[in-house]
Formats: C-alpha cells, sequence, structure tokens
C-alpha cells in the first residue's frame, strides 16, 4: 500500500508539532529526512525514539525527534514513523514536503484511521468514535466517547446480532432439513428472544438524542419580559458579565449568544429581547428574532418578575412556549411578591424561585440541578454504547423495522417462515453494516470524508 504523510497537529502556532508517515517504505522516507548520530533509522526498534536532525536533501530544516512504531503493532496495522519537530506552521509545513519529496504521498482526510480500520485494528464503529473524542466538548461525552472507541458498541450490535442469527438459523435449520428430526419452530421462545432485540435497538435509537444532546449541546432561549431579569440570568449560568444589564426596559435588542457547561451537558444559550409591545423599529426587529428562536430552540428558560403582576405580554409568552420543554423561573424572590403565583405551577411541570443577582452560588444551582433533570443529560449508560451518527442511527432504524414485521409474521401464524427468515437475514444485514463487517467500499469513504486530514 502507498506510503502516505500528513502534519497530525493542528495547523498554527506552538510548541511542537507532528509528521506522521505511515506504510511499506515509512521507514525509507523517515531514512531519507531524519538524521541521527545515536542510531540508524533501519535499525531502531519499535515504540524507540531517537533525536537529530530533519533534513530535505542536504539541507537542515529543524531538529527533532523521530519515534518509531513497526507493524503490526501501531495505529494503522503498518510501519508508522513520526517526526516531532518545533512548532511552526512553516516548519512542519517544511518537514512534510520534505517527506513527499522523498516518496510520501500526501494523505487523504482520516486516512490513517481508515487503513487502521481496513487493517483490522479498529471497527468501523471504534474508527467512527475518534472523531466524538476529538470533538469532546464536556467530560460526560468524552467518557462516552472513550467507551465507544473501546467497542462499546461494536459488542452491542454484536449481542444483538447474534441472537438474531440463532432465531434466523433455527428457521433455516427447520425449513431445509425437516429429515433430520429438529424439534418443531418454537414460536413463542422466539418472539421472545426477537422482541428483546427490537427493545435494544430502541434504547439505542434513545441514546442518539442523548448522545446529540451532549455533543452538539442544548439550544436554550431565555425569554420574558423586559427587566424581568433575562440578562442577569444569562450571567449567573455563565459566571460573567456576558449580557448587559440595566433598569432600563429594552437594553437587549439582539440575541446574545454564550455556550457553558452543566452537569456534563453543553447549554447553548440564548438572551433574547423582552416581549412587549414597542413602537422601536429596532427593538421590534430584537422581539421578532426572539419569536422565531422560540420556535428552534429545544429547551426554553421562561422568566417572570416575582414583584410584577401577570400581563397579557406574559400570558401570550405562556401560550406561544406551551408544549415544549420548558421551565419557569420566578425572578427577583428577594422581593415582596405581587399577587398569587399559582397559576406558573399549573402551566409548567418544572418551576425555580430564585434571586438571579445573588452569585453566591446557591440560586445558580436552584436552575442547574433542574435543567440536568429537564435534558436527562444523566440517563446514558456510558459502559455500553450509543449511536454517534445519522449513518449508524439509520442501520439502526432499518434492522428495527425489519424486526418488527419479523414479529408480526410469526405471530399472526399464517405467514410462511421463509418470509420471516428473508426479514432476519436483512436486518441483520443492516446491523453489520453498522458495525463494518459488510460496509462497502463507498460507506466507508463516506465515514472518513468527514476526518482531518493527520488522522
Amino acid at each position: 500500500m502507498t506510503t502516505i504523510a500528513a502534519i497530525s497537529t493542528p495547523n498554527t502556532t506552538g510548541s511542537v508539532a507532528m509528521i506522521r508517515i505511515s506504510g511499506d517504505d515509512a521507514f525509507v522516507i523517515a531514512g531519507k529526512v531524519f538524521h541521527s548520530e545515536q542510531i540508524p533509522v533501519d535499525e531502531m526498534q519499535g515504540y524507540t525514539a531517537a533525536y537529530g536532525n530533519i533534513q530535505d536533501g542536504d539541507s537542515v530544516i529543524d531538529d527533532g525527534v523521530l519515534l518509531i512504531f513497526r507493524a503490526p503493532k501501531s495505529y494503522t496495522g503498518e510501519n508508522v514513523a513520526e517526526l516531532t519537530c518545533h512548532g511552526g506552521v512553516y516548519v512542519a509545513r517544511r518537514v512534510l514536503q520534505a517527506c513527499i519529496n522523498a516518496g510520501a504521498k500526501l494523505a487523504e482526510p482520516g486516512e490513517f484511521t481508515k487503513r487502521a480500520v481496513l487493517n483490522g485494528k479498529m471497527t468501523l464503529t471504534q474508527a467512527e468514535s475518534v472523531i466524538d473524542v476529538i470533538n469532546s466538548m464536556s467530560e460526560q461525552y468524552l467518557t462516552c466517547s472513550n467507551a465507544q472507541k473501546s467497542g462499546a458498541l461494536h459488542r452491542k450490535i454484536n449481542e444483538i446480532a447474534d441472537k438474531i442469527l440463532s432465531v434466523s438459523a433455527h428457521i433455516s435449520a427447520w425449513l431445509d432439513y425437516p429429515e433430520e428430526g429438529l424439534d418443531s419452530f418454537e414460536t413463542s421462545s422466539h418472539i421472545g428472544q426477537l422482541t428483546d432485540c427490537r427493545l435494544g435497538l430502541s434504547l439505542l435509537l434513545k441514546s442518539y438524542e442523548i448522545a446529540a444532546v451532549m455533543r452538539e449541546g442544548i439550544v436554550t432561549a431565555i425569554v420574558g419580559k423586559p427587566n424581568a431579569g433575562k440578562s442577569t440570568l444569562m450571567n449567573l449560568l455563565t459566571g460573567k458579565q456576558r449580557s448587559i444589564v440595566t433598569d432600563i426596559p429594552g437594553t437587549t435588542r439582539d440575541i446574545v449568544e454564550q455556550t457553558v457547561h452543566i452537569n456534563g451537558a453543553v447549554l447553548r444559550l440564548c438572551d433574547c429581547a423582552g416581549i412587549r409591545d414597542t413602537d422601536d423599529a429596532v427593538e421590534q426587529i430584537g422581539i421578532d428574532y426572539m419569536y422565531r428562536q422560540i420556535e428552534e430552540s429545544s429547551l426554553i428558560i421562561a422568566v417572570f418578575d416575582n414583584a410584577r403582576p401577570l400581563e397579557k405580554d406574559d400570558y401570550d409568552l405562556i401560550e406561544r412556549i406551551h408544549g415544549k420543554k420548558s421551565i419557569c423561573v420566578i425572578n427577583k424572590c428577594d422581593l415582596d411578591s405581587s399577587y398569587d403565583f399559582a397559576l406558573l405551577p399549573a402551566k409548567f411541570n418544572h418551576v425555580v424561585r430564585l434571586c438571579a443577582k445573588d452569585d453566591s452560588g446557591e440560586e445558580k444551582q436552584k436552575l442547574v440541578n433542574v435543567i440536568g433533570k429537564v435534558c436527562d443529560i444523566n440517563a446514558l449508560d456510558l459502559s455500553a454504547g450509543f449511536l454517534a451518527n445519522e449513518r449508524q442511527r439509520n442501520c439502526v432504524i432499518e434492522a428495527e423495522g425489519l424486526l418488527s414485521q419479523a414479529v408480526t409474521l410469526i405471530e399472526s401464524g399464517h405467514s410462511p417462515l421463509d418470509a420471516t427468515g428473508f426479514l432476519l437475514e436483512n436486518a441483520l444485514d443492516a446491523l453489520y453494516r453498522l458495525s463494518g463487517k459488510s460496509a462497502s467500499a463507498e460507506i466507508i469513504d463516506d465515514v472518513f470524508r468527514n476526518f482531518c486530514v493527520g488522522k
């Protein structure tokens, strides 16, 4: 296989940069660009390093370190050489060019990990988890991704596939070899097995939604009347003066956005303009943006002023967000309440009473605890695997649908078993495509198209 090379560190200035070389001629190419007085490259053992000069022909580019991994004990399963130089952008590019001049081919995006899959070093689902580790934005999602990288999803899919295969094999044997005197087809037993498999796939589909929340963040709109304390609440959650806070109604005219981490979840907070009738054209644009943000958000935090009675704008807001996942915050609870707030608990499943300007930590924790419950961010079993992308999700949707049809056919008692066997074989094919057992070259190419070049 062609020997490839790429810069595997970010394309920016840093303390060091690393250029990776992988393929049959990795050590030959490394020997042309790296020169050490300690030991010749071809004599270096795997998992050893040497210090020396990095050259392009007779021209010294930099001094650095060469690390050797001998096949098959490397990331790609091939001979791998990693050159570490000083972290200048130009220096790293010069070292890469020297490797190309010495015979390497520039790697395509994700080609190192793709080769790891093709060489049996990891499964397709493990390879996809590499992207999740790289893009992790929270401790919980990083933990999930590392479990995925260790094969959690692959094991879960194999467990379900083995049960389906067992039923499918029994059907085939019963149909094809009646003269062998096999036991009759046990309908109830096999329905139970297939139902368990379908339940397992349903839980995996639920895991996709939870994982998406942890990966992409929960778009959260903070809405309410002017001066209800929306911007103060935004600053409380972010821990800094992100939104301007004044006593002048209409101060926030545009949507102010900030990302925060709460109990392992990522919230993409949007502090919206206050809802009210206004003759100010600029403020009205902000209010229109707020209405649009309500429709696009997964979570609404509706803020009400404890010291002011509910008015038409409040009632309009309550109706607008009815049916959406929401939290009611009754703010300014340090002030005397001007009316009975019994209506709000009746309209919202989650109500928090607090004083957002109190930055002692207790008020923030009240809201954080409720956000954790509403978003169900701790519902994912970190060790069981999860669906990380649309490709995986579509495979499970297909398999679950086929299993449902198979169970219905068996329960009917009127359909030939060969039709059920056909459905089970197709369900198995969908699960095998998920794990990469029968993945076509097109599927594999599409998976690695989203990787960075050096990975």
